[in-house]
């Protein structure tokens, strides 16, 4: 009687061990979200002229997935203002997409406008206040740096309207880009700024243009689709074709490392990406020192 009892309870056990091995979920190397179908959520900011919309870190489902990026997401502000942060390891670019306002950086206050960009180091209290009618909205970024991180001389900022359009190295020529911000070693970007975060851009493609598909063996990036129309490329199979998403305006990627990148405009007209990259952070600090 005991052998029979035996035998099925080493059946389960072999289904259990070799048969059907419990489910496991597996990270993405890339994450899609859409600006217009993303919920606005609490948050540092956060008030009640002030809203949020996570797109990728803080406040987003897949939050562990970003390892240098601690939060990206959309800020709409109406008459009134956000509340004002700071954050002793986190360097934050706000990006103004619409609208005008007030920054307020530690005891100083700048006017900002549609396109300015700014840097806002870590350990410096910060806000953006908005005294029109119409909404301010702006592009909230944030990356992990280490404590100490010291502060620019002064407020950093800078228009990307003012910037000159260029081709860039190993780039197709129906891709231009307007340089915004980079690193405090850079030479070519308009604001030498960052630390964790390296490059701050935008692409204007011709109709059918591309930048190639690609990828960084050191650095997450994030492309938010401003204008126009195409497909977004996101990762790649073995035999090394791209995978290929449609993609529509609000259309926001982040990839992680080594994820194969890039667009294809359609030949319907121009589009406008606005992307960030910054480097993975490895044992011994953020830049991997």
């Amino acid at each position: 009687m005991a052998r029979f009892r035996f035998l099925p309870a080493l059946a389960v056990f072999s289904t259990l061990a070799w048969g059907q091995a419990p489910e496991r979920k597996i990270d993405p190397t890339f994450l899609r979200r859409n600006v217009d179908q993303v919920q606005a959520r609490p948050a540092d900011i956060s008030s009640d002229s002030c809203s949020y919309k996570p797109l990728f870190g803080a406040g987003d489902a897949d939050a562990s997935i970003a390892r240098g990026v601690v939060r990206y997401g959309e800020a709409t502000v109406s008459k009134g203002g956000c509340k004002a942060v700071k954050y002793p390891g986190e360097e934050q670019i706000y990006v103004v997409m619409e609208g005008s306002g007030t920054l307020h950086y530690g005891t100083e206050t700048s006017p900002v406008k549609k396109h300015d960009f700014m840097y806002l180091p870590a350990g410096i209290e910060h806000s953006m206040e908005n005294t029109s009618a119409a909404p301010l909205r702006f592009f909230v970024m944030g990356f992990r740096v280490p404590q100490d991180t010291p502060p620019p001389p002064k407020l950093m900022i800078a228009n990307w309207d003012e910037i000159q359009k260029q081709q860039v190295g190993g780039h197709p020529d129906s891709v231009v880009y307007q340089l915004m911000m980079g690193d405090t070693t850079s030479k070519r970007d308009r604001l030498p700024a960052a630390h964790l975060m390296v490059s701050l851009y935008v692409m204007e493609f011709a109709p059918g243009g591309t930048n190639f598909p690609h990828h960084h063996d050191s650095e997450e990036e994030i492309y938010v689709l401003l204008d126009g129309t195409g497909d977004m490329v996101a990762g790649s199979g073995m035999d090394g074709v791209e995978g290929k998403f449609p993609a529509k305006p609000g259309d926001a990627y982040f990839f992680r490392m080594n994820c194969t990148v890039g667009f294809y405009a359609s030949k319907n007209g121009q589009a406008h990406i606005l992307a960030v990259r910054s480097t993975y952070p490895r044992r011994g600090g953020p830049r991997g020192n």
